[in-house]
């Protein structure tokens, strides 16, 4: 039978395509337009749009499994339209096509920016509500409509599961990702003043390899937490320096500076149409210190997320040998 995925080209995408044609999948790649991580695949290709529900259900049909990942992803509020339109809108549509396509089960990727945070030092589990239009950032915000879609389809007979990564870095980060731009970037010497604030951050094999386990073990409508270690951004720049074998002082700017900060750059960027690395709702979601338990994840999946040292290296030997960090 075939096993389809939606944002196939995307960071997340291009490994899962990779672990799943290992283990002899036979795989329909749904595509829109960039394809450049597909490169040299044995898979089936199909142009759909997620505004066009016809092509998804043309490219559902005969399919038994669904990997939804299509996603807009940004930590600028001025792509909120578009946010919707793709994370909620075309989470509908998939939907509708499943259901009419009789596809036997949806693993849905939702975030950990979907789910509320109850703040202090309770972590983040299953059982969080999700998160309103004034807890997360826009992104979050069309993460947890989107994923609201899928439970009340579940609830309705259709056999699907969730998977909440938090931060995901990793190789196989073509386009880059943001935070795939970020650690270029400190490899290359950049960022000399970063925020003080952090994140769970996660490697996208080890998310793969969770969301792949779910689809074979979990009972229907079931949600894992994907997370991995808390580091500061900080902290996060000494291992890039120390992959790089070297050491530079790097500035930790308060959150009220970085606020101010982010505003003029929000602006700045509103006039050259250029996102910069930390906007208002970058620090919203770095801000909050959230930790996140997997023990679910980790006692029904097997997730065990790797060192974040190791997935730091990897992933710059990646980058280096993609030609991401050649140049001036």
């Amino acid at each position: 039978m075939i096993t389809a995925i939606t944002g196939a080209s995307g960071h997340v995408g291009a490994c899962l395509c990779r672990r799943l044609l290992e283990q002899g999948r036979r795989l329909r790649l749904l595509v829109h337009k960039d394809t450049q991580a597909l490169e040299g695949l044995p898979a089936e290709r199909v142009q759909v749009s997620l505004d066009d529900p016809s092509s998804l259900l043309r490219a559902c049909d005969g399919v038994e499994v669904v990997y939804h990942l299509a996603v807009t992803i940004s930590l600028d509020r001025r792509q909120q339209d578009t946010m919707t339109r793709t994370n909620v809108e075309g989470t509908r549509s998939l939907l509708a096509a499943c259901s009419a396509a009789s596809v036997r089960r949806l693993v849905h990727f939702s975030s950990i920016e979907a789910l509320s945070d109850q703040g202090g030092h309770v972590p983040t589990t299953e059982d969080n509500p999700l998160a309103g239009a004034e807890d997360t950032t826009a992104y979050g915000w069309s993460k947890a409509r989107a994923e609201g879609l899928v439970r009340e389809a579940a609830a309705a007979g259709l056999d699907a599961v969730i998977v909440n990564p938090t931060a995901i870095i990793g190789p196989y980060d073509f386009k880059p990702s943001p935070m795939g731009r970020v650690l270029i970037s400190l490899a290359r010497g950049g960022l000399p003043v970063l925020v003080q604030g952090g994140f769970s951050w996660v490697d996208v094999r080890d998310v793969v390899d969770a969301a792949i386990e779910a689809e074979r073990r979990a009972a229907p409508g079931e949600r894992y937490l994907l997370g991995g270690t808390w580091l500061s951004l900080s902290e996060i720049a000494r291992l890039v320096d120390a992959a790089a074998s070297r050491k530079l002082r790097r500035l930790a700017a308060p959150f009220w500076a970085a606020s101010l900060g982010a505003a003029v750059l929000d602006r700045l960027g509103s006039m050259n149409g250029r996102q910069p690395v930390f906007t208002g709702d970058t620090l919203k979601a770095i801000g909050k210190h959230r930790r996140v338990s997997s023990h679910k994840a980790q006692q029904e999946l097997g997730f065990r997320p790797r060192p974040l040292e190791q997935t730091i290296s990897e992933t710059l030997s990646w980058f280096r040998e993609q030609g991401y960090l050649a140049g001036p």
